[in-house]
């Protein structure tokens, strides 16, 4: 097949026009054109009086080499090979199968190719499958009662599948198309796999996540939910056998450990067992609420509403002038925040959004970065102390229930605490308790976010917009720990193989999906399967 960048269809030109624009390019008749398809599709907004689709494509014609011959243009090429190779299998024997800790993204990739190469994992998950968590989390949302092993962090596909499901990544990675495609076979829309932000919402994760699971189950692995490891027994610096729930105790040589970044206990339990682990930096802040139809507005101008472009999105950064940064992260085009605790007396916000994103409010994290020298403890998890002791702030002056404490950006801007609610009305669902969020925060992230908005205000406007709603805290960005592992993706510990972004080498669905098979890769090429 052949590859075509560069193609441009402004907004008020119809769809179909990209045929043309394929034909007129490879100067090729209709009837010698056999088939394409989208490889990416991205939009160019920057201009307020016109917005462009710009698309690559693939594409499939007659007598390929001979077009190649007579058109020579740089925005023609060979399509490269995109398949998902296998490794070679190891020779090194593997007395059991493989056991994986952790059904997120990384746990869930894992477990999916080494089942797919034959190596019948067991994957062991403390929350429970996707359809029981959902009641548990609804529980909680709309009656305070937090089970703290299955709710928003924990349960089949992990913290990602309450969430907006965006799939962008940084990484260059030919393993991203193998997760995409992957999610597609599983019931994620075909788009995810060539829109510049794909985005599969909670809705539709909570399908996605099911599928695969039946996936590696139908190719040889095992997955078992309430089923938390406890402890792991260690004999001459190598991983022998795991204990579950506390009563039952089985073997294993390999041991994958794919936690998430709020398995608190688990990094305690790895710790006491000499397992090596460090803090690293991660962010904190709040989650930040404006009407969807303004970020429409500020992003699309008079295109803002278009059939076509669905709700705008954004995504903001700020040096402020005491050296720290502050961000926005994991934006929710009409969205909710919602109450994401994994533990009693303490309140967490995270953003979620469905497919439609149909709804009035757009919510972002606003985050400024924190790292080990801001914890006041040099012990390898004083970063989840720092987490913990913020969250119970928020949970008191939320009042308790989980209710949140939050403030208009016009107060927070001027240094008093709220009292009433303007125009907007925050999404939360255990309700807000208006208040100072200084209370709740350190004093350099407000300092910095009180820097940031005005200035983020500028490349968004009505991003300071007076009645927009802080809520808070946000503290779970990323994990606040790394679990060291070596150049073969091993641990401190022989046999125990850290993964994903609980391990602290990852950040986001993509990110985490590939990590965990490139840590099954590793496995797989140095072990035979049984």
């Amino acid at each position: 097949m052949l590859r075509i960048t560069g193609l441009r269809i402004s907004i008020k030109e119809d769809p179909t026009k990209l045929i043309i624009l394929i034909l007129r390019k490879l100067r090729i008749r209709n009837d010698e054109l056999l088939g394409y398809k989208i490889f990416k599709q991205s939009i160019d907004a920057r201009k307020s009086e016109m917005i462009y689709f710009i698309y690559t494509v693939d594409v499939e014609i007659k007598n390929e080499s001979v077009a190649l011959r007579r058109v020579k243009d740089k925005d023609i090429a060979i399509s490269p090979v995109m398949d998902y190779a296998y490794v070679r299998c190891g020779l090194e024997k593997m007395t059991h199968r493989p056991v994986i800790i952790g059904s997120g993204p990384a746990g869930l990739f894992a477990g999916l190719i080494l089942a797919e190469m034959g190596y019948r994992p067991l994957l062991l998950e403390r929350g429970a499958d996707v359809d029981v968590r959902v009641e548990k989390v609804n529980k909680f949302w709309n009656k305070g009662e937090l089970d703290p092993d299955c709710n928003v962090q924990f349960g089949e596909g992990g913290a990602g599948t309450f969430s907006d499901g965006k799939l962008t990544t940084n990484i260059r990675d030919q393993r991203c198309r193998k997760v995409l495609e992957e999610m597609v076979l599983a019931g994620a829309p075909e788009e995810v796999i060539y829109h510049y932000k794909p985005h599969v919402g909670t809705d539709n994760l909570k399908t996605v996540v099911k599928n695969i699971r039946e996936k590696v189950k139908r190719s040889g692995g095992e997955v078992r939910f309430n089923s938390k490891v406890t402890d792991i027994i260690i004999n001459s610096n190598q991983v022998k056998r795991f204990v579950i729930n506390h009563q039952e105790s089985l073997e294993t040589d390999v041991l994958l450990v794919a936690p998430g970044h709020s398995a608190r206990d688990t990094f305690e339990m790895l710790h006491s067992k000499g397992v090596q682990i460090e803090p690293k930096p991660f962010s904190i802040g709040v989650r930040i609420e404006h009407p969807q139809k303004l970020v429409d507005q500020s992003q699309y101008k008079t295109f803002a509403g278009h059939a076509r472009l669905g709700p705008a999105d954004y995504k903001l950064a700020y040096h402020a002038t005491n050296g720290r940064s502050a961000y926005t992260f994991c934006m929710c085009p009409g969205g909710v925040v919602v109450p994401a605790s994994s533990e009693e007396n303490c309140v967490v916000t995270n953003g979620m959004s469905f497919y439609a994103r149909s709804g009035q409010n757009a919510n972002s994290a606003l985050l400024v970065g924190v790292n080990p020298g801001d914890f006041e403890s040099s012990h390898p998890l004083a970063g989840v102390e720092f987490q913990r002791r913020w969250e119970r702030k928020a949970f008191a002056l939320g009042g308790g229930g989980h209710s949140a404490p939050a403030q208009l950006v016009g107060d927070f801007l001027s240094g008093m605490p709220s009292s009433e609610l303007g125009s907007i009305s925050p999404s939360y669902q255990r309700g807000v308790r208006l208040t100072d969020l200084n209370e709740c925060l350190p004093g350099y992230v407000i300092e910095t976010m009180r820097e940031a908005i005005p200035e983020m205000d500028k490349k968004l406007r009505g991003f300071a917009l007076p009645d927009a709603v802080m809520t808070g805290v946000e503290t779970r960005s990323s994990s606040p720990v790394k679990i060291i592992r070596d150049q073969n993706y091993e641990a401190s510990i022989g046999g125990l193989f850290p993964v994903g972004e609980g391990a602290g080498y990852a950040g986001g669905i993509i990110s985490a999906a590939v990590d965990g098979i490139r840590v099954a890769e590793a496995i797989a090429s140095r072990y035979h399967p049984i």
